[in-house]
């Protein structure tokens, strides 16, 4: 791969406060108060979990910001409150506040908002149309990008490839996971989410596994779907795209190695 061209694959994990990763992944004797500049040194990209759960302080995002390197990027979880609710369309108020929350604090930092749905949830073509319009696409004169994950079989349908390509949106790749795969590319950057690291292996994966994701990161970023990936409609515009990849879920304790490991073949 050109080297100019790794700048357009971040990778990373979700969040950084995970006990076990005290002695495996952060030194022994570190502060816990440097452990997210500490990961942020080793990772390219942080997603972070806890503004699902509830809200965070505005200053919590200013002192992010203010940890991590230049060109590191956040991926937000988008509240629950939002998405965990029986017609979508009515989540304005929960979208509102969490933007008035003081996630422009990251400023350059801010990176897409994942927007996560529960596997019962169902597609309903006129309800997702009307979430989807309730997503600014700028907060505070930050470009604001959005990412759905959908958990739902109900969604591998040509019509919800079309609704999210024309708002832009991008459908989160689950990768290693029980969870339906859609790898259609309907947006300007591409958002991953692998689940299959293992106790078994040093790195989370086989060198096969991260030498696969890094060439189907690779292509994802020329705007193409890998052949080994399942896609529903007919493919996108070809062209750069940014992509987004984390190691989440599996066996968790080996997920920054499996990162350091892509990020290393990148």
């Amino acid at each position: 791969m050109p080297q100019q061209d790794a700048k357009h694959i971040r990778v990373g994990v979700g969040g950084w406060t995970f006990e076990p990763w005290r002695g495996a992944f952060y030194p022994d004797g570190l502060a816990q108060k440097r452990e997210l500049e500490y990961a942020a040194s080793k990772l390219t990209s942080i997603e972070v979990n806890g503004t699902y759960y509830g809200s965070q302080k505005p200053e919590s995002f200013a002192k992010w910001r203010a940890e991590t390197p230049d060109g590191f990027i956040f991926a937000l979880k988008g509240p629950r409150f939002a998405t965990n609710r029986r017609v979508l369309a009515e989540a304005g108020e929960s979208i509102e506040r969490f933007f008035k929350s003081g996630v422009t604090e990251l400023k350059e930092k801010l990176g897409p908002i994942n927007w996560q749905f529960m596997a019962t949830k169902k597609f309903d073509p006129d309800d997702f149309a009307g979430f989807l319009k309730l997503l600014p696409r700028s907060v505070d004169g930050h470009k604001v990008r959005h990412a759905v994950e959908v958990r739902h079989d109900s969604f591998k349908s040509p019509d919800f490839i079309a609704l999210a390509r024309e708002h832009e949106v991008a459908i989160v790749l689950a990768g290693d996971s029980e969870f339906p795969q859609i790898a259609d590319i309907t947006a300007p950057f591409v958002y991953a989410r692998i689940m299959g690291t293992s106790e078994d292996e040093a790195a989370g994966y086989s060198k096969a596994d991260l030498d696969r994701w890094v060439k189907r990161a690779q292509a994802l970023a020329g705007g193409k779907v890998p052949d080994d990936l399942s896609s529903v409609a007919k493919p996108g515009k070809a062209g750069p795209h940014e992509v987004f990849l984390y190691v989440i879920s599996g066996y968790k304790v080996r997920n920054p190695a499996a990162a350091m490991a892509l990020i290393e073949r990148l």
